[in-house]
């Protein structure tokens, strides 16, 4: 190799595009991200504020303890998670990821019903991951507007269902418990427990704190955004893993910083769901930021402030889930995965992105979000679906990991090593657990209107995949198609 100073000696191909090309691939999008940019992504597909819509619910559930300790919980495991799944990352620094991830670990025989099922878990994920996004931010401009215009009880207007912001979660997480004059104590926030049966309909303990602590399992999940971006990422083999886990190392920590800073910040838990307060008991979350602001300063001015914070962190959330999506279908469409492939995959000849692939997620997510314009409960059915399909997604890559040869591995430079088996096992566990809770009656009794719509959407939706793949795709589709033919050299 020549020195720095060597104009003529030639260039090094990138580690991750050099990769990509043994995989089959050859590079067609732009590869100028950072890792930082990388990072900006996936945090912002996780997002601080993600979970400010099931806050209030949570909180009824069985009260602050459970929010709480439930974050940490939830934390624990899900290092397992990202763990496993930055390993296989730096093995396979994909667009695909996932869903190719499957096909190579699960072997000639299963890859291609793995990559499959876990591509259409995916895109399914994804996309409705996008309305859940647009509902949420919404929902924070509903109350913008409210509390800009007088309050639900001043003649306020109502209006009908509808990385820079890291600094302005430190700014809400700092100073909301600041400005509250009223504060919860230590006592209530991390060790009171209560229940709401007249409320939720729940008297099961156990249920309820599963109920609870759904609010960490939809908050904690979308770190796979780095994978999905490392053909657009420098050296992708190394900084999609790291991506991968300081991401939910950060979300682990201002995520919880959110949520203590809204429950300190509470000024009385039973008026947050008054249908008769400022907010209309719309969004508990902001009835908490309100009171804080009009306590101190009789006036909601900090208040709109901090809600166009929040906003802004959906919005720009919705963005970031908007570009996984697109990066989803915009491979699956390479590998002739879907109906149309050829018009899915074609790339922005000057900007080297995927455009008509954005378009497609942009519009199925907004036809899905539709029903919510006539019943609220669709949007929990939204929120289930979104999170089966992506955290459903890993465990297939991650179980075929776990029970795969190890010299069929060919590891990059992340590697679990020994301790893979163990990682990977607890990794599937959770997420099956995770999975199942999101499919549980959320209210109760069970009525068209409290009913949980998300098994009979996802298993029409699966069901109608399955017959596809029966009927037909499995006669065509065998998994990931290489795009150039290169000599894979296995030498370590």
């Amino acid at each position: 190799m020549g020195s720095w100073g060597e104009t003529d000696a030639p260039l090094e191909m990138d580690s991750g595009e050099k990769r990509l090309n043994e995989l089959g691939y050859k590079q067609e999008l732009r590869r100028d991200m950072s890792f930082f940019k990388t990072l900006a992504i996936t945090f912002s597909c996780m997002a601080v504020f993600t979970g400010t819509p099931l806050y209030g619910q949570s909180l009824l559930y069985a009260g602050p303890a459970s929010l709480i300790w439930g974050w940490v919980v939830v934390t624990f495991f899900t290092w397992f998670v990202g763990a496993a799944m930055a390993e296989i990352c730096s093995s396979f620094p994909t667009t695909g990821s996932l869903y190719f991830w499957a096909a190579h670990l699960a072997g000639p025989r299963w890859g291609p019903f793995a990559s499959w099922c876990c591509a259409w878990l995916e895109t399914i994920g994804c996309i409705s991951g996008i309305s859940a996004q647009a509902y949420s931010g919404a929902q924070a401009l509903q109350m913008i507007i409210l509390l800009s215009t007088g309050t639900n009880t001043g003649g306020g207007y109502f209006a009908p269902g509808a990385s820079s912001w890291l600094a302005g979660g430190v700014v809400v997480i700092t100073m909301l418990p600041l400005v509250a004059k009223t504060t919860q104590p230590a006592s209530y926030v991390f060790g009171h427990f209560e229940m709401a049966p007249e409320s939720t309909g729940i008297s099961s303990k156990p249920y309820a704190v599963i109920m609870s602590v759904l609010l960490s399992n939809y908050c904690l999940y979308g770190y796979d955004s780095a994978a999905h971006l490392t053909e657009e990422t420098k050296g992708a083999d190394r900084t999609g893993p790291v991506a991968i886990l300081l991401a939910i190392g950060i979300i682990s920590v201002f995520g919880w910083a959110y949520n203590l800073a809204l429950t300190f910040s509470i000024k009385d838990p039973k008026y947050l769901y008054d249908v008769n307060n400022e907010t209309g008991g719309a969004l508990v979350p902001a009835q908490i930021i309100y009171d804080a602001f009009y306590g101190r300063y009789h006036n909601s001015a900090g208040a709109v402030v901090f809600l166009c914070i929040i906003w802004g962190s959906f919005f720009f959330c919705g963005l970031s889930v908007t570009t996984t999506a697109a990066r989803i279908v915009y491979a699956l469409s390479r590998d002739n995965g879907i109906p149309f492939s050829p018009i899915w995959r074609r790339i922005h000849p000057k900007h080297k992105v995927p455009v008509n692939a954005v378009w497609l997620s942009a519009f199925i997510s907004a036809v899905l979000g539709l029903p919510i314009l006539k019943l609220n409960v669709i949007f929990t059915a939204i929120i289930s679906v979104s999170t089966i399909g992506w955290v459903g997604g890993y465990a297939i890559p991650i179980f075929a990991r776990l029970v795969m040869a190890e010299d069929n591995f060919n590891p990059g430079p992340f590697y679990l090593g020994r301790a893979r088996r163990p990682v990977c096992l607890v990794a599937f566990l959770w997420i099956c657990y995770t999975c199942s809770a999101f499919l549980l009656p959320t209210l109760y009794p069970i009525t068209w209107n409290t009913f949980n719509y998300a098994p009979v959407a996802l298993g029409i939706v699966l069901a109608l995949v399955m017959l596809w793949w029966v009927l037909d795709a499995r006669r065509w589709f065998k998994g990931p198609v290489r795009n150039i033919d290169v000599e894979i050299d296995r030498s370590v």
